[in-house]
């Protein structure tokens, strides 16, 4: 559990701008970035967090994009980062699919794509031969700490079947692409003996590649950097990450015979301890055995709790300081749906967790949700999207401001 801000800030700041609100802290993202500077390329997973202004700060400390939509795509484009087919270029577009908007978006901006489905290649040669590609292939195999975060295996839509990479390679030369890279993320979380068979794994598909008659720039090690969301956890020896990793490269340039980029894509590892959300007490009650603390923040604010029963710490923050005796607790949210509960497991359990007593209107705070938190926010119940503040030393600004129910309804008005 990581938390950057004083009691006092996240006070002010809940009083400036209104609850729910996330708060990013830019020092925290600059230090996990300067924690991976041995990769020759770090490529934000945008998804996990996409706002114009944290893209602008991590361009500004030398770190590439990856796009998973045409939207993030555009958003990239806005933050600053810079098209082309350079190596490594600053935009690259990741997916399993490309409908036509998007494919017209690659084609006119000159984005990379990695491509993750055979006729993804088709689609693009037949629209713009010469484009660059990267491959990013299924090995068979994936790990994740939630079915829904596995990224490899049989069972996963991502990426081109291992045994299949000789057939995309002969799409990429018909088609008259440009191989730029190889791409493997295989899920999130780190097993650094089930890394070594990743690594593996990689160096057998340039050995393949290469055996094709085809060349590349850079191989990809993907994303999946886990942080500690509970206190205990272990955190990652990016040292010894990079150390796999660079022996694996150095295994694969001597096989092609020339030097390789070796690029990550960290999401959560950069933003997810910047984080927190701050959310209101509205109303406390008791249910049989169970005592609860009701927030003005739901699911539609931070969806990962009831989507892969994912632990978050939290803090009951009182104006005057003091702390109320602890007790057990289930912190819900205001929705009109029974998932929605910030202290569950995995299959909606819910899991009361002993939290300093609450009272209406104090401040509760989620920690450590930089990562797959606003990014995933809905309009839910018609619930207007939360405000972004960026804190920058002694500097606090709006990045997002409070969406309106306003907003909202002049969508379907306007008509």
């Amino acid at each position: 559990m990581s938390n950057p801000f004083t009691p006092a800030q996240l006070w002010s700041l809940a009083d400036r701008y209104g609850t729910p609100l996330w708060v990013y802290d830019a020092a925290t993202i600059r230090e996990r970035i300067a924690q991976l500077q041995a990769f020759d390329t770090v490529r934000f997973a945008q998804k996990a967090c996409s706002n114009i202004h944290i893209l602008r700060l991590m361009r500004e400390q030398g770190v590439k994009v990856d796009a998973v939509s045409r939207g993030e795509i555009l958003r990239a484009l806005a933050a600053g980062f810079t098209p082309g087919f350079g190596e490594p270029a600053d935009i690259v577009y990741t997916a399993d699919v490309m409908d036509e908007a998007t494919l017209a978006t690659v084609v006119e901006h000159k984005v990379p794509v990695n491509a993750g489905s055979i006729d993804m290649l088709h689609q693009l040669a037949a629209a713009s031969p010469g484009h660059h590609v990267w491959l990013r292939i299924n090995p068979g195999f994936g790990h994740g700490h939630s079915n829904k975060t596995n990224t490899g295996g049989e069972h996963s839509k991502h990426g081109i079947w291992h045994s299949e990479l000789e057939a995309a390679l002969a799409a990429i030369r018909a088609g008259g692409l440009v191989l730029a890279g190889l791409h493997m993320h295989i899920g999130s979380g780190v097993d650094y003996g089930h890394l070594q068979e990743v690594c593996g794994a990689m160096v057998k598909l340039v050995e393949r590649t290469k055996a094709a008659g085809h060349d590349l720039h850079a191989i990809s090690a993907g994303g999946g950097l886990s942080i500690p969301y509970r206190k205990g956890d272990a955190t990652i020896d990016t040292a010894h990450y990079h150390g796999l990793w660079d022996a694996a490269r150095k295994q694969a340039e001597s096989i092609v015979g020339h030097k390789l980029g070796l690029e990550l894509e960290p999401g959560r590892f950069l933003v997810a301890e910047s984080g927190v959300l701050l959310g209101t007490v509205r109303a406390t009650k008791n249910a049989g055995s169970n005592h609860f603390v009701l927030v003005d923040t739901g699911f539609n604010e931070l969806m990962r709790p009831a989507m892969y029963g994912s632990f978050h710490a939290m803090d009951v923050l009182r104006r005057d300081g003091a702390a109320l005796p602890a007790r057990d607790s289930v912190v819900a949210g205001p929705l009109c749906e029974s998932g929605d509960v910030f202290t569950q497991g995995d299959g909606g359990v819910v899991l009361p967790r002993a939290l300093a007593g609450a009272s209406v209107g104090d401040l509760l705070v989620i920690h450590d949700t930089g990562a797959y938190g606003s990014s995933m926010s809905s309009n839910y119940n018609t619930r207007p999207l939360a405000a972004e503040v960026l804190v920058d030393g002694t500097d606090a600004r709006l990045i997002r401001r409070r969406q309106t129910v306003e907003e909202l309804l002049a969508l379907e008005l306007s008509l």
